[in-house]
């Protein structure tokens, strides 16, 4: 779930000099662009830039990356301080764009910045985006960053390694960014090879530049990627792209006006930078690419034929600030469609009952369960009134009025609280104590409903959070999920890679041990050997079948049993939102293959049996 951000400038440094008062405005921006994204990544965050108007023998691309424990903050700050030195240096320069252009590092005309969560490999500064592929050739230098988990990386590196390469690394990142290098690469060499016999080299050079078809370079690079990607590069003589996959599973959105073109990973952060409306900030559709050719044409292609739209739901509810219009409204909305089964679950008792949410990321749906509490008992009270008519006093009616839904803020996180910080046998009493509770909202016997965006693997609700709420007596604590359960990994970016992980699936094969259907699992596990060894002609998700002879409400009541501890007193309750409240509040937004396991690529559907495979042998590793 990384972000990119990418910034072109469409004008001559000396022209945002005069309007802006800065030959720096490609810089500040993106700044801004990563800065607002940091919610996609803080394992590291990566930026690089490209001069276009430089002589032979001056540095023209800039890349600098960190993974400290503010990586932008750091990265921006080094990129000041180079800025700051080599002007105090050159006090006389200081408005002397030309000069400042050829002087100064990460001054120039393209920019390419990349904030890192980290899923496949390791946080070292050699993972950190963007990548870069050097030559001497000047449109042979190829950067890419991007927001991608490929399924099928075994597949990309084979396939490199039959074009007679030797892949340095073993990660998607790298064979994405060798598969794109080696078709550029071929295609400089034909280009050449049609050109040679009129212009020396040295001529040949722009020639070349100017004829390099990106499409054709990502048709042929990308046409056996299997994953959910939004990549961006640079060449070194100042094409630039943005592609992404065909089913639209990881997002990206742009704006283009005279002055720039800009491309991130979220709308509202291009609306905030560029002070622009929602309705200017495009998204760019799946199997497409953003092309930006040095000359300044900007275009948008297609790529791969696009297939059935499947947008990351989990972007909506969880992963994308909340800032979005769009986005917000629909969080809110999931907090309304989950109210009916709340109502259920307290016996409609609006009165007895305090509403609250964690985290902070559940704010929104909060919101919105909040509204609904209030509809519901404004309807209430409207009964009772007309239940009562002309019998009801004053008092009375003054009384059913002022019946208020009790919204608080019960649990705290403590930020500072750290739990890596120790070894496994003592982290569990860490973790019981990273929320607090705010004592004196609850009276003894109320109920308590606490909304979060979702449930992965419950150890904080069980080690933690209801703990801490039933040290306030309630007569019975209610979590609800405004996602559906999640139910197989994610393999197009989130970092949800093992089936052991998930409470949910936890909790079917514990209903298949207690119901005598635990063969079922066997069955699972050979279906899925069978398949990995190519006996199967056909590629299917499995593991669908260890939920199939259950209801989402039975495995919901048994996950409510696994989280209440021998020292809850309090009864609980797990509540998760419906598939169809799912998709009613997020419309534009069907990728929901960890609730469904309706994975949209068939590199999918394999890594969720290799997962299973991993789970039934007791692997505890990824499946891709």
């Amino acid at each position: 779930m990384c972000g990119i951000a990418m910034v072109r400038l469409l004008k001559p440094l000396e022209y945002y000099k005069e309007k802006y008062g800065t030959a720096f405005y490609g810089v500040n921006k993106m700044y801004l662009l990563m800065e607002k994204q940091h919610n996609r990544g803080q394992d590291g965050a990566g930026f690089a830039s490209i001069k276009f108007n430089v002589n032979p023998g001056s540095r023209y691309i800039s890349r600098i990356r960190s993974n400290k424990q503010q990586p932008i903050q750091h990265i921006f700050k080094k990129i000041n301080g180079r800025i700051s030195e080599t002007i105090e240096a050159n006090p006389e320069k200081k408005d002397d764009v030309a000069w400042l252009e050829e002087n100064i590092p990460f001054i120039g005309n393209l920019f390419l910045g990349h904030t890192r969560y980290g899923t496949y490999g390791g946080n070292s500064i050699e993972n950190v985006h963007p990548f870069l592929r050097q030559s001497n050739w000047r449109h042979k230098n190829l950067i890419v960053a991007g927001n991608f988990n490929m399924t099928n990386s075994k597949q990309l590196l084979d396939e490199l390694i039959e074009l007679g390469q030797h892949p340095k690394e073993n990660t998607d990142t790298v064979t994405v960014m060798e598969k794109i290098g080696h078709f550029l690469d071929d295609q400089v060499e034909t280009i050449y090879q049609e050109i040679k016999e009129d212009y020396t080299k040295k001529e040949a050079s722009p020639i070349i530049a100017e004829r390099v078809d990106l499409v054709k370079i990502l048709k042929r690079a990308t046409r056996s990627f299997d994953g959910g990607y939004a990549m961006a590069g640079l060449l070194g003589h100042g094409d630039a792209f943005v592609m992404r996959d065909p089913s639209g599973i990881r997002p990206a959105f742009y704006y283009k006006d005279d002055e720039v073109l800009v491309v991130a990973s979220e709308r509202p952060v291009i609306q905030t930078a560029f002070n622009v409306s929602m309705d200017k900030v495009k998204e760019l559709e799946p199997g497409h690419a953003i092309i930006a050719k040095k000359s300044g044409k900007v275009s948008v292609e297609k790529v791969l034929e696009p297939k059935e739209k499947k947008a990351c739901s989990f972007e909506r509810i969880y992963f994308s600030r909340g800032s979005d219009a769009e986005i917000y409204k629909e969080r809110k909305d999931l907090g309304v469609r989950v109210f009916p089964q709340i109502v259920d679950s307290i016996n409609g008792d609006i009165e007895n009952t305090v509403f609250s949410y964690i985290p902070n990321t559940a704010e929104t749906s909060y919101f919105g369960m909040c509204e609904a509490a209030e509809d519901f008992l404004n309807k209430q009270k409207t009964e009772k009134i007309l239940a009562g008519g002309r019998g009801l006093s004053a008092k009375q009616v003054g009384d059913i009025l002022a019946i208020r839904p009790r919204f608080e803020k019960l649990a705290i996180k403590d930020a500072k609280l750290r739990t890596f910080i120790t070894s496994d046998d003592s982290r569990d009493d860490l973790v019981a104590h990273v929320y607090d509770v705010t004592y004196g909202i609850v009276k003894k016997d109320d109920n308590i409903v606490i909304i979060d965006d979702s449930i992965v693997r419950g150890t904080t609700l069980k080690k933690s959070i209801i703990k801490i709420l039933d040290r306030t007596e309630p007569k019975k604590i209610v979590v609800v999920s405004s996602a559906p359960q999640i139910r197989y990994p994610d393999c197009y970016g989130i970092d949800m890679a093992k089936l052991g992980d998930f409470i949910a699936f936890r909790a079917a094969i514990e209903l298949l041990k207690e119901t005598g259907r635990y063969q079922i699992v066997t069955d699972v596990y050979n279906k899925c050997v069978k398949q990995r060894n190519g006996e199967d002609a056909g590629i299917k998700n499995y593991v669908k079948e260890i939920y199939k002879p259950f209801k989402p409400e039975e495995i919901s009541a048994k996950i409510s049993e696994m989280l209440k501890t021998s020292e809850i007193n309090s009864e609980v309750q797990i509540i998760f939102q419906t598939i169809e409240g799912l998709h009613a509040a997020c419309p534009k937004h069907e990728g929901d293959w960890y609730f469904t396991g309706d994975y949209p690529t068939d590199g999918g559907k394999r890594v969720v049996n290799e997962a299973f495979i991993n789970f039934y042998e007791g692997n505890n590793k990824r499946a891709y």
